[in-house]
């Protein structure tokens, strides 16, 4: 395994971590062990960096594999994986915890499986659907819109008396659906997709 495959394996390890900490545990937990007491208090400023740091490493792994030819077959199924699975999680523990409405969740989980689908319909046909600007445009947003409400709304807050993480989502949600159109628009005569 290369360095950057090991760098998103690394990056997928992260996430039980990121659950772990974003938890709330019950007050008796709290009570016989200190260390609940702890995450239940700082453990969202754990989960922020982890979720950061996780999201960064897209960004490495990516260059290093580029830049070094490590360019692999697990690499290409790996990378992606990654990037649904760490928003994945963020959204439906972000909905657990009542920071964002469950349909926010269900659209970009729902586009996210949708292409996925298109891919795999693809790779039986023999083609190789990547990421166009609009996809890459679409997780960044993503991860900007999630540390945004992870953050709440911090340190806008101070600055205005206006919802800008929630702004930031719902900014995420439009462009998930239109890269989701534009995924499909773009590739459903190459793949023949029969409605």
């Amino acid at each position: 395994m290369n360095l950057a495959n090991k760098i998103t394996v690394v990056r997928i390890a992260m996430i039980p971590l990121f659950m772990l900490v974003f938890q709330r545990y019950p007050a008796w937990l709290e009570d016989r062990l200190g260390i609940f007491h702890y995450i239940n208090q700082y453990g969202l400023y754990w989960a922020v960096g982890l979720f950061v740091l996780a999201s960064a490493t897209d960004k490495l792994d990516g260059y290093i594999a580029r830049k070094y030819n490590m360019i692999t077959n697990l690499g290409k199924l790996l990378d992606p994986l990654a990037d649904k699975l760490l928003v994945s999680v963020a959204l439906i523990m972000m909905v657990q915890q009542k920071m964002i409405p469950s349909w926010i969740a269900v659209v970009i989980i729902g586009r996210e499986v949708m292409v996925s689908g298109l891919r795999i319909l693809a790779a039986e046909k023999g083609v190789a659907l990547a990421a166009d600007r609009h996809g890459k445009l679409k997780l960044v947003l993503q991860v900007v819109a999630i540390t945004a409400v992870l953050l709440n709304n911090y340190p806008f807050a101070f600055l205005i008396d206006f919802p800008i993480d929630l702004t930031i989502m719902f900014a995420a949600v439009v462009l998930t659906i239109y890269s989701g159109y534009q995924c499909v628009k773009n590739n459903y005569r190459e793949l023949q997709l029969e409605w």
